[in-house]
């Protein structure tokens, strides 16, 4: 039987850490990194993760999540790139609609995981 690897909270954990690092490197060090803001890189390293995240959804045939995770990061994509209030909002319901589908769908598949297991 083959094994299942769930390496989701792997990427997540890691994409969180580098951001958080560059984030607290933005506070305390300096604003900047080689003239990028530290904190606008952070931002792009969540965005980045949840590539990551859509990827490897992808490749294991998951394709709502990878969707979802997808759409998330095109969502903060959109708002880091907004040049106006609309554009910005248009980013961060993307990024909305995207985080509850993420949610819902986690939540049924721990439902499904958890009355097969019993």
């Amino acid at each position: 039987m083959a094994e299942v690897v769930d390496v989701q909270a792997e990427t997540i954990g890691v994409g969180s850490v580098i951001a958080f690092a560059l984030y607290g490197y933005g506070i305390f060090i300096s604003e900047t990194i080689f003239g990028l803001e530290a904190t606008a890189l952070a931002m792009w390293v969540f965005a980045g993760t949840f590539a990551a995240v859509a990827l490897l959804h992808g490749a294991y045939g998951r394709r709502p999540f990878a969707l979802a995770h997808g759409g998330a990061a095109v969502g903060l994509a959109i708002f880091l790139l907004a040049t106006d209030g609309l554009q910005a909002l248009l980013g961060l319901l993307v990024l909305m609609g995207s985080g509850a589908a993420i949610a819902v769908m986690t939540i049924r598949a721990r439902n499904a995981r958890e009355s097969t297991a019993t």
